[in-house]
């Protein structure tokens, strides 16, 4: 059994009894936390030592008999426990928080965003939420992609259960480049980039050699096919540092090493880079002419291209010279693709609405 299993249990139990306002019997509950953490079997002793846990811990968990039997509930008269006092500025910046997490609808992390909005919403007294409603009609969060993983909810709470518990997942994955595939993945935690869920994890077996930071990669949740917790365990590294891994690199490539890419900018490129950064660690060093070198780190060419092309002409992609050879040649092709296009206009003499 994992160490930290019977913590995941205690965790599920008290968000139940949340939900439950009117409590739940140990069959109840010990049926929700079979259903909700993906288990194949639970006996009902462990939830009752579960609660006894939570109780001897000092939370407000207490009993009492009813017409289905003996049941167990959250205290509500609890001080500290659910009270909840809030400004309108604080409102505001949740709210906004809110709106960036959209793209977790219809998840189970969703779920938790939106029942605890509604309790605070429940508990403001009239004049604060006025106050947040007429200011939030002056500011808008946007660029979020209204993108949902509400069918993958299922396969998330498994993930999720296999990184709390250091369980190895059977996985089917199918990449951009290789038809679908087994894999054995040991997963180490979730990133949210662009609108979209990455699992970081290790494929267990490859790259042996390489150090443990250095073979973990970004699985694409979009590409599992399937994915299955196993009943095995594996040890996490204790070197391995999610939030470093992360912050190493523009997107959500990995790779062994970020390769530092040195773009030539035009002054007012440069202003736009320093205005949106492309990487924490980027640096800009003026030139005697006017212009300027951008210096970022980055896994993967794709990592930086995009960002060069959306400035056209004003950018300028120096090293490495393999990426600077890839951007010549779709800047070929897209000049061959928008010539085609040009010449049939002309011979068939209609003009374009654009």
């Amino acid at each position: 059994m994992a160490r930290n299993e019977q913590l995941i249990r205690q965790h599920k139990i008290i968000q139940v009894l949340e939900r439950r306002r009117f409590g739940a019997t140990i069959e109840e509950l010990t049926s929700s936390v079979v259903e909700e953490l993906g288990l194949a079997t639970l006996h009902t002793r462990s939830i009752r030592r579960d609660i006894d846990a939570l109780v001897a811990a000092g939370m407000p968990v207490v009993s009492s008999d009813s017409a289905r039997g003996r049941i167990w509930k959250i205290n509500r008269a609890d001080t500290g426990l659910h009270r909840i006092t809030i400004t309108a500025s604080e409102l505001i910046a949740l709210s906004m928080g809110r709106d960036l997490l959209i793209p977790l609808a219809g998840t189970q992390f969703w779920q938790g965003i939106e029942a605890f909005w509604h309790k605070v919403r429940e508990q403001l007294p009239e004049g604060v939420w006025e106050h947040y409603e007429r200011y939030r009609r002056t500011l808008r969060v946007l660029g979020v992609v209204p993108k949902t993983y509400e069918k993958q909810k299922n396969m998330l709470q498994t993930l999720n259960r296999a990184i709390q518990e250091h369980r190895r997942l059977d996985a089917i994955y199918e990449s951009t480049t290789s038809p679908p595939r087994q894999r054995l993945l040991e997963p180490y935690g979730l990133a949210i980039y662009q609108s979209s869920i990455y699992l970081v994890a290790c494929e267990s077996g490859m790259n042996l050699d390489a150090e443990p930071q250095d073979r973990l990669k970004h699985w694409k949740l979009d590409r599992f096919q399937k994915v299955e917790a196993l009943d095995e365990w594996f040890k996490p590294d204790p070197n391995i540092d999610i939030a470093n891994h992360l912050a190493r690199s523009v997107g959500i490539f990995s790779g062994d090493r970020p390769v530092p890419y040195r773009i030539r900018l035009t002054a007012k490129a440069a202003r736009w880079v320093q205005e949106e950064p492309w990487h924490a660690e980027q640096q800009i060093e003026l030139c005697e002419d006017g212009s300027s070198i951008l210096t970022v780190p980055a896994f993967h060419p794709l990592e930086v291209i995009p960002n060069i092309l959306k400035l056209g002409s004003a950018a300028e992609l120096l090293e490495p010279l393999s990426a600077r050879a890839i951007l010549a040649e779709q800047i070929a092709e897209m000049a061959s693709v928008y010539g085609a296009n040009d010449g049939k206009k002309k011979a068939s003499g209609r003009k374009s609405r654009y």
